[in-house]
């Protein structure tokens, strides 16, 4: 229905007009040119009303962008304090905005300003009285609700087929490429889906094996990519954030992830094993932690000294830092004698006297490395000669299945609580219709204490389940552990040191070094378990 306006007007009035659309659908639709044809329409009926100018934005929400933020608004309000206007005419009000506590008062500057303001649909929006105020900002309030009905009605739509491990759109990421899915959603649009491309597959099954195994860093790594003339889907170099971005991405083991929502497993896009990925996750995190922080991890696997990132002093617990000299002296007879470089471990906290440590300033690198590597040599000795044997494997089932066994009396007796709770809420009536052997408060009280069983059931069985996911998750791990560690064994003496350094990380969590070479070995339970 067009609204009409009174005819005891000025003989000349300039219309400017706004037209707006929130997404690229609605520009598709024709959506513009259909709230440009009804304002023309409409002007054409008022007498005087002359379009000068109109105003569009195309895939602007009047949800989420402020008016501040949009070009058109802006230029409007200049124009209005110029007085280069008259009416302000809209489809309809909430082509202006939709945030609730905005929108209304954006309106209401332009009526004060002398500019009348005016939709196609609802007539002119006056600001006479309070009730005009009111049923202006109620309008807007409208608006604003619908609009997070949508955004809400959106959100949910994408995490459900984010979880049914359905595409949901954008861009590819490296490793692989949109091809059509055989699907025609309602507009007729053929939708895409991912595949592995073949190529980039490999290249990102290198970044993940050269930051688990050779330890490479982020711009290392990127440096790699971009000498063997690769470029991301944007057609760009890569940078350091590229790369952990592809670390950090479960794509790579076969999930989607979008909005916080992750996916049921996609194993055709999987490229990545488990252990693998989650290996990366925690040299990224380490690499996060700042000085002071104890870290298992170098935070680069390039040093000319054998340790490096988990080696601390036995008696203040500061890092051991790498540095060398030169070994040049002379005797008193006037040579000189040159050793050449070496290498030593100093302690940050007393060499550079930041703390108290009774500990010993300098280490020979040398002496150090060589304890570290007789241990090492003895674990790898000892894994040779230990069959992955089922004693291992035994230990995790029959945890397992006693997490299983006692998960299932839990949840036994929470289903007998409950029908026991239903017969005490029934004897409730029966009680006070004086047809119960127990009074109202005796079978309340039973009530309250049986939800509060019911309720500490439900939690145990919570964490018990927790228990049950984290020790499968364990199980599922042993087989690259081991293999792992075996494989260590039989490459670390003919590895690069690059490759040593990082095998050696890994394998000892902490490495303690104190007065008179004393050393101390904590080993990463991953693969100490081996040993026992």
């Amino acid at each position: 229905m067009i609204a009409t306006k009174p005819t005891q007007e000025k003989t000349m009035k300039t219309v400017y007009c706004l037209y707006r659309v929130s997404t690229k659908g609605q520009v598709d639709k024709n959506d513009i040119p259909m709230q440009k044809q009804s304002c023309r329409e409409f002007a054409e009926h008022q007498p005087g009303w002359v379009i000068k100018k109109e105003f569009q934005e195309k895939g602007v929400s009047g949800f989420k962008v402020s008016a501040n933020d949009r070009d058109a608004v802006q230029e409007l309000k200049t124009a209005a304090g110029n007085k280069e206007f008259d009416i302000l005419l809209v489809f309809m009000f909430d082509r202006i905005g939709r945030i609730d506590n905005e929108t209304p008062f954006v309106v209401e500057w332009f009526i004060q300003h002398g500019i009348e303001v005016w939709s196609v649909n609802e007539g002119e929006q006056r600001m006479d009285s309070h009730v005009d105020k009111l049923m202006n900002y109620i309008r807007f309030w409208q608006a604003n609700g619908e609009s997070q009905k949508t955004s809400m009605r959106v959100k949910t739509r994408l995490h459900q087929l984010v979880e049914d491990g359905i595409y949901t759109g954008g861009c590819a990421p490296f490793g692989y490429r949109l091809v059509k899915s055989g699907v025609v959603n309602k507009r007729g649009k053929e939708l895409l889906t991912l595949e592995i491309d073949p190529i980039e597959k490999e290249m990102v099954k290198t970044i993940f094996e050269k930051t688990v195994k050779d330890g490479y860093g982020s711009y290392v790594m990127a440096q790699y990519v971009n000498d063997r003339k690769m470029l991301t889907h944007n057609g760009a170099k890569f940078q350091s954030n590229t790369i952990k971005r592809i670390l950090q991405n479960p794509i790579y083991c076969g999930y989607y992830n979008r909005g916080g929502v992750t996916s049921k497993r996609v194993k055709e896009l999987q490229i990545i094993d488990d252990a693998v990925f989650d290996e990366a996750q925690k040299i990224l995190e380490q690499r996060k932690y700042t000085n002071e922080q104890k870290t298992q991890l170098a935070r680069t696997a390039k040093s000319s000294t054998m340790l490096g990132g988990n080696i601390y002093c036995a008696h203040c617990g500061k890092k051991l830092c790498a540095n060398s000299f030169v070994d040049r002296y002379t005797t008193k007879d006037g040579t000189t004698h040159d050793g050449g470089r070496r290498f030593r471990y100093l302690c940050s906290g007393k060499a550079m006297k930041r703390n108290e440590c009774d500990g010993q300033s300098v280490y020979s690198a040398a002496k150090v490395d060589e304890i570290v590597l007789d241990a090492l040599h003895k674990c790898f000795d000892k894994i040779k000669a230990t069959p992955k044997d089922a004693a291992i494997e035994k230990k995790y089932r029959t945890q397992i299945s006693q997490i299983k066994t006692e998960i299932k009396r839990l949840n036994k007796e929470t289903e007998t609580l409950k029908r026991k709770l239903g017969e005490l809420t029934e004897e409730i009536a029966n009680s006070l219709l004086g047809d119960s052997k127990f009074t109202p408060d005796v079978l309340s009280m039973a009530i309250e204490t049986t939800k509060g069983k019911i309720a500490d059931n439900v939690q145990r069985i919570t964490e018990k389940q927790n228990r049950l996911n984290d020790k499968e998750t364990d199980m599922s791990k042993i087989d690259y552990y081991y293999e792992e560690f075996v494989s260590w064994a039989d490459e670390f003496d003919n590895a690069p040191a690059e490759r040593q350094r990082m095998i050696i990380c890994k394998l000892f969590k902490e490495i303690l070094v104190g007065k008179g070479y004393s050393v101390q070995i904590l080993m990463d339970s991953s693969y100490e378990q081996f040993l026992i």
